[in-house]
């Protein structure tokens, strides 16, 4: 296992983050991936476990799909993506809700917006890059408080806001935004949480 970061490795866990990874270990019982065993012997470390630094080892050698662990922020990391891109052409898309966000996403809006909320969602990665266009037209992404943004782009006509640019929670999940703005405008919200985070479900829209 990669050696984490030592801030990360040496944030508290609250119970609902044990929980989160007990949650993953039985799933991985009923996949035959770990036997009676050795779900006992990792339910036992995560229940007793103080630090983020604990947990990641008891799903580590887990797949990818199996493996997501919570990380500082109450963010979780780990989860299969089924969405790559939002597409708006003169008219609006959203995405939000519970859905997990990939390593890369494209944002395209043409005389059009795109809104992206990542309040409810996972990460499939430790960083997320998003890359935005948009002409004529917009693209926001509503991020809550702890995730770290860093918005970069060019503005023709248009602009690029990155006032929300900042560090966040040491280990929370990286989003980078980047793109171009011809006579419109790409840019990022912070917003409070909605509800807590769940699977990936492709219904869930922005309201």
């Amino acid at each position: 296992m990669a050696e984490l970061p030592a801030k990360r490795n040496a944030v508290r866990v609250s119970d609902a983050d044990r929980d989160q990874v007990a949650s993953v270990l039985r799933e991985a019982l009923a996949l035959g991936r770990i036997n009676a065993d050795e779900l006992e012997e990792r339910l036992s470390r995560a229940y007793a476990a103080q630090t983020f630094g604990d947990l990641e080892p008891l799903t580590s050698d887990l797949p990818d799909e199996a493996a997501a662990v919570p990380v500082p922020g109450g963010f979780q990391v780990g989860r299969a993506p089924r969405f790559k891109f939002s597409l708006a052409i003169m008219g609006g898309s959203s995405r939000g809700g519970n859905w997990v966000v990939p390593k890369r996403y494209l944002a395209f809006a043409i005389m059009g917006g795109v809104k992206i909320d990542l309040r409810d969602a996972a990460f499939a990665g430790r960083a997320a890059d998003i890359h935005a266009i948009a002409i004529m037209g917009g693209v926001t992404i509503i991020v809550p408080e702890g995730l770290p943004v860093e918005v970069s782009g060019l503005g023709l006509m248009g602009g690029v806001d990155t006032s929300v640019n900042g560090p966040g929670v040491p280990g929370a999940p990286l989003v980078r935004v980047s793109g171009l703005a011809l006579m419109g405008g790409i840019g990022a919200k912070r917003r409070r949480r909605k509800r807590s985070l769940g699977d990936d479900d492709p219904s869930a829209s922005l309201p």
